[in-house]
C-alpha cells in the first residue's frame, strides 16, 4: 500500500491545479450524494415504517342486513342462494372465509356457518345444513351432521355497505388471496405488463411515455409502474413536480426491497381510487366490486374485472354510468391486452367482449339503503366513537330486508314519476312555482314489521347523491292520517266507563258547525265543502269527514286523544286543542309508522328498531337496540279500528289502492296537510308513505293522489316476495260480535230490507233489534209528547256548539248508548297548552280547507 502511495505521489504532484480541484469536487459530490442517499433512505424508510405499522388501512365497520328465513316449499333456486351467501361473505371450502362456506352438490346446497357467522351468537343459532331443491322450490332442509329434517332455516345476513367518516369515503379492505386471478391479470395488463419482473421502476416505459407526451405536446401516456402509483397515492401528495417524481421513484425502489410483490399488489388493490358512487368516494377493488356489481370481489368475472381495471386510468372519465360507451371501449382494450400478456385466451376475451356492461342499476337507495345507514350511524355515535366505528372492523347487524328495500326504492321511483306528471300537468294549466322554490317534491317511505317494530325498509328521499336529508325523520303535519287516534280514543269509551259510549254505528252530524274552545270560535270545513249530514262513525273515518271528526274529538276529550297518541309513540309536542283532531301537530314518518303498530299488532306498541347487534372481531356483542313494547289499546278496540280502516281502502278515501289492483286484506288512512300521506298495513307488513316539499309549501295533491300510489306499488311488490306472501285476514279477538244494522246505525233483522251492512261491536255495546210493541209505543209517545220535536236516530250524538265547561272535558250528549260494563278508573290528562287555530287533514275525497274565520298560525 505504501509502495502504491509512493508511486502515485509524484504523479499527483505533477497534476495541474484544476485537475486537483476536479478530483476534490468529484469526491465531495460523491460524499454529498452518499449523504443524500442515506438521508433519503432513512427519511423514506421511516415514512414507510410509520405508514405500514399496525393497521395500514382503517378497517371500517361493515353494515349487514337482517338474516333471511327460508322454509320448505319456498320458491328458490340453489343459484340464488349461492349468490346470497357470496354477498354475505361465504366462500367455497378451503378459501379461508371465517364467515362460512357453501358447496353445491347436484340438487343440494351444503351450508356451513363459520366462527365469524352471525349465528354464533345468542339471538339465533344455526349449524351446518343441507338444502335440497326441486323444480325451483326448497324440497327439504336437513341437519348436515345428523340428518334431522327442518321446516325452516336462516341464511347469513348479506353485507349492505361499509360505514364512512366525514370524508364520505368507502373502502372494503381485502387480502391478496381474496382477489381473483382475472382481476390480477386485468390490472397488470392494463397498468404494468412487467410488474412481476421489474424492481419498482421501468425505465423503458418512462422513456416511452415521455416521448409520447412530447409528440402529442400533452400528457397522453403514464410511465409509472404499479409500485410507483402506490408510492404516489399512498405516501405523497398529488402535486405533479420533478421532485415528486424523484421521490416516487425512490419510494418505489424501497418498497420493492422491503415488500413482496403480492403485498405491494394488495396495498395497491385497497388504495386505488375507483370513482364516485352517489355522494361517496370509492376506494379499492373490494368496495368497487360491491358498488358497481353488488358482489364480493372474489366473485368477479372476466369482463367485470376488465371493466374495473380499465377505470383505473380515469374512474369518472370511464364511469359505466355516465359514459357507458367509453367504459365498454376501455374494457375491451384491457381484454385485448390480457390476450397479449397471456392472462386470457382469445376465446375468453371474445366472450367477454360480447358480454353486456353488467353494472347494477344506479340506484344506491335500493342496494345500499344510504338513508337507513345514515340513521343507524347517528344512533351508533351515541354509543361508540367515530374512530372506533371506522377502524375496529365491527360487524353491525341490522333489521333491513334487502328485498323489501329494493321494492321500496322501486315504488318510490315509479310513484314519484306519477307525482311529477300530475304536478307538471297542473303547472301547465296554472302559474309555475315561485322562483327560488324547490323544483320537485320529496318523499319518504318507512316499512316495519308490525309485530316487532323492526325497520324492514327505509327510503328517505328521491336521490341521496343530491340530498342527504332523511325525510323519514323530518317533522311534518300528518293531517288526517292522525285521525285514527281520535276514533280509537272514542271507541275506548266502551271500556273506560266514559260517556257517551261510541261504537262504529254511532251517528255523527256532518254539517257546517262552529266549535268553542279557549274563548275562540272554530269553524272547520270539509274537503271541497261537501257535507253528508247524518253519518256513522265508520263513514266519518272512511270518508275523512273533518267536521264529524272534530265533533267526535270534542265529545271524547282532546286530552284523551293526546295521551293516547303519545302512548303510541308520537312525540310530546302534541297539544290538547281542536287542531289535534285533524293532525295539525307535527310528527315524523318514522313516528307515524311506529304509532300504527298499535293498530296492526292487537293494540301493542312496538318502537321502531334498526340494530340487531354490534359485534367485534372476537364475536362479542357490544350493543343491541333496546326493544320497547307496551299495550296501548285493548285488542277489541284495536280490532274495531282495523275494521274501520279497512273501510278506508274498500269504500273511502283509500279506495284507489283497490282500483290499482291491490286486493289483499289491508287497512290504512290517507292524510293531507301541506303534504300527502298514506299509512297502512297488512297482517305482516306496515308502511307509511309521505310526499311533500322541503320548504313546507303546498303540494296541492291529496294523500290519495300522491302517497297512496307509492304505498300501493310497494305493497303489490312486497306481498309477492317469499316470507311476505302469506297475507291473512285480520284475526278477530274474543269479545267481538257482529250485528246487522240499517243506514241509521240501528240493529235490524238479518233478512230485513233495511240492512246495509254487518257491523262489529265490542260485546255488550251492540244495539238490539227493537220489539214491535215497543216500536208502536215509541211512535205514540212521540205523537203525544214530541209532536214538534226533531227526531234524531236513537244512537245519535249531537255536536255541541256551546263552550265546554273545561277545556278537553267530554261534552255530555243528548243521546247516549248503554254502557256495557261498570266504569273503570279514567286516566286524567295534563294542563292544556297553547292551541292552534288551523284545521288541516283528510284524504282524497273529503279533505280539509282553511277555517273561514281564522288565519292559521304556524303549528309547532
Amino acid at each position: 500500500m505504501r509502495a502504491i502511495r509512493n508511486r502515485l505521489r509524484p504523479r499527483i504532484a505533477a497534476w495541474a491545479w484544476w485537475q486537483k480541484l476536479l478530483v476534490v469536487a468529484a469526491v465531495a459530490a460523491m460524499a454529498a450524494g452518499l449523504a443524500i442517499f442515506v438521508y433519503l433512505d432513512v427519511h423514506f424508510s421511516r415514512m414507510i415504517d410509520a405508514r405500514l405499522s399496525g393497521k395500514v388501512f382503517n378497517h371500517a365497520s361493515l353494515v349487514y342486513a337482517a338474516p333471511t328465513p327460508v322454509h320448505v316449499g319456498e320458491r328458490a333456486t340453489a343459484e340464488e342462494f349461492e349468490a346470497k351467501l357470496q354477498r354475505a361473505g361465504y366462500e367455497l371450502p378451503g378459501k379461508g372465509s371465517a364467515v362460512g362456506s357453501f358447496e353445491a352438490e347436484g340438487d343440494k346446497l351444503v351450508i356451513r356457518p363459520g366462527p365469524a357467522s352471525f349465528f354464533h351468537g345468542p339471538a339465533i343459532r344455526e349449524g351446518p345444513a343441507v338444502l335440497t331443491f326441486h323444480q325451483n322450490h326448497i324440497a327439504a332442509i336437513r341437519d348436515a351432521a345428523k340428518g334431522t329434517a327442518f321446516q325452516d332455516y336462516w341464511l347469513e345476513p348479506e353485507v349492505i355497505t361499509t360505514l364512512f367518516g366525514r370524508s364520505r369515503a368507502k373502502r372494503r379492505v381485502v387480502r391478496y388471496q381474496e382477489l381473483p386471478k382475472v382481476l390480477d391479470g386485468a390490472v397488470i395488463a392494463a397498468e404494468d405488463h412487467r410488474f412481476f419482473s421489474h424492481h419498482g421502476v421501468n425505465l423503458f416505459r418512462i422513456l416511452g411515455a415521455a416521448l409520447a407526451d412530447l409528440r402529442a405536446q400533452r400528457a397522453v401516456e403514464g410511465g409509472s409502474t404499479l409500485t410507483m402509483q402506490l408510492a404516489r397515492n399512498f405516501f405523497l401528495t398529488p402535486r405533479r413536480t420533478i421532485r415528486r417524481k424523484v421521490e416516487e421513484i425512490f419510494i418505489a425502489l424501497l418498497l420493492e426491497h422491503r415488500l413482496s410483490k403480492e403485498k405491494i399488489f394488495e396495498l395497491y388493490a385497497n388504495e386505488i381510487y375507483m370513482g364516485q358512487r352517489g355522494s361517496f368516494s370509492i376506494y379499492g377493488f373490494g368496495e368497487a366490486a360491491n358498488a358497481y356489481f353488488n358482489k364480493d370481489v372474489s366473485n368477479l368475472t372476466l369482463p367485470e374485472a376488465a371493466l374495473l381495471a380499465g377505470m383505473i386510468r380515469g374512474p369518472n372519465f370511464y364511469s359505466p354510468y355516465d359514459h357507458p360507451e367509453r367504459a365498454v371501449a376501455r374494457r375491451n382494450h384491457v381484454l385485448r391486452e390480457m390476450v397479449e400478456t397471456g392472462y386470457a385466451t382469445r376465446n375468453q376475451a371474445a366472450e367477454a367482449v360480447a358480454a353486456p356492461i353488467g353494472v347494477t342499476r344506479e340506484n344506491v337507495e335500493a342496494s345500499q339503503a344510504p338513508y337507513f345507514v345514515d340513521m343507524i350511524q347517528h344512533e351508533l355515535l351515541d354509543h361508540f366513537s367515530e374512530e372506533d366505528l371506522l377502524s375496529q372492523s365491527y360487524r353491525i347487524y341490522t333489521t333491513l330486508d334487502l328485498d323489501l328495500q329494493r321494492a321500496a326504492s322501486e315504488a318510490v321511483r315509479t310513484g314519484m314519476a306519477e307525482v311529477d306528471q300530475r304536478i307538471g300537468g297542473r303547472r301547465r294549466r296554472k302559474n309555475p312555482p315561485a322562483p327560488g322554490g324547490p323544483k320537485e317534491p320529496q318523499v319518504a317511505l318507512v316499512v316495519l314489521d308490525p309485530h316487532s317494530g323492526a325497520i324492514r325498509a327505509l327510503v328517505g328521499g328521491r336521490n341521496y347523491a343530491e340530498s342527504q336529508l332523511n325525510h323519514a325523520l323530518a317533522e311534518r303535519q300528518p293531517g288526517s292520517s292522525f285521525k285514527p287516534f281520535v276514533y280509537a280514543a272514542a271507541l275506548n269509551s266502551a271500556l273506560d266507563g266514559s260517556q257517551p259510549v261510541i261504537t262504529p254505528a254511532t251517528i255523527l252530524t256532518d254539517e257546517p258547525t262552529t266549535f268553542q274552545f279557549g274563548g275562540q270560535v272554530y269553524a272547520p270545513r270539509n274537503y271541497e265543502d261537501e257535507y253528508l249530514g247524518q253519518v256513522t262513525v265508520r263513514q266519518a273515518l272512511a270518508h275523512s269527514l273533518n267536521v264529524a271528526t272534530v265533533s267526535l274529538a270534542q265529545m271524547v276529550g282532546y286530552e284523551k286523544i293526546k295521551d293516547l297518541a303519545i302512548e303510541a309513540g308520537i312525540n310530546n309536542g302534541l297539544q290538547a286543542t281542536p287542531a289535534i283532531a285533524l293532525g295539525a301537530y307535527v310528527a315524523t314518518p318514522l313516528e307515524m309508522a311506529g304509532s300504527y303498530t298499535v293498530f296492526a299488532n292487537s293494540g301493542l306498541y312496538e318502537k321502531p328498531q334498526s340494530i340487531l347487534a354490534v359485534k367485534n372481531d372476537a364475536g362479542q356483542t357490544l350493543y343491541r337496540d333496546p326493544q320497547v313494547s307496551r299495550q296501548v289499546l285493548d285488542p277489541r278496540v284495536c280490532y274495531l279500528m282495523v275494521s274501520l280502516m279497512e273501510s278506508v281502502l274498500d269504500e273511502g278515501t283509500g279506495e284507489g289502492a283497490r282500483s290499482r289492483g291491490f286486493t289483499l286484506p289491508a287497512a290504512g288512512k290517507t292524510g293531507t296537510s301541506h303534504d300527502g300521506w298514506f299509512s297502512g298495513f297488512t297482517s305482516n307488513l306496515l308502511a307509511v308513505a309521505w310526499v311533500g316539499y322541503d320548504n313546507n309549501r303546498e303540494l296541492n295533491l291529496a294523500g290519495a293522489s300522491s302517497a297512496l300510489p307509492i304505498w300501493t306499488a310497494f305493497m303489490k311488490s312486497a306481498t309477492g316476495l317469499p316470507g311476505y306472501d302469506g297475507v291473512e285476514p285480520f284475526a278477530e279477538p274474543q269479545g267481538i260480535v257482529s250485528v246487522p244494522i240499517d243506514a241509521q246505525g240501528k240493529a235490524v233483522a238479518e233478512n230485513s230490507p233495511a240492512k246495509v251492512r254487518d257491523e262489529v261491536f265490542i260485546q255488550g255495546t251492540e244495539p238490539q233489534v227493537q220489539n214491535p210493541l215497543e216500536r208502536v209505543g215509541g211512535i205514540l209517545d212521540k205523537f203525544f209528547h214530541s209532536k214538534n220535536a226533531p227526531n234524531p236516530p236513537a244512537n245519535a250524538v249531537a255536536p255541541s256548539q256551546a263552550p265546554s265547561s273545561a277545556p278537553g272535558k267530554p261534552q255530555e250528549p243528548a243521546f247516549v248508548e248503554n254502557s256495557p260494563k261498570p266504569p273503570q278508573p279514567q286516566k286524567k290528562g295534563g294542563l292544556l297548552k297553547k292551541f292552534l287555530s288551523i284545521f288541516r287533514g283528510g284524504g282524497s275525497k273529503h279533505e280539509p280547507s282553511k277555517p273561514s274565520n281564522q288565519s292559521p298560525p304556524n303549528p309547532p
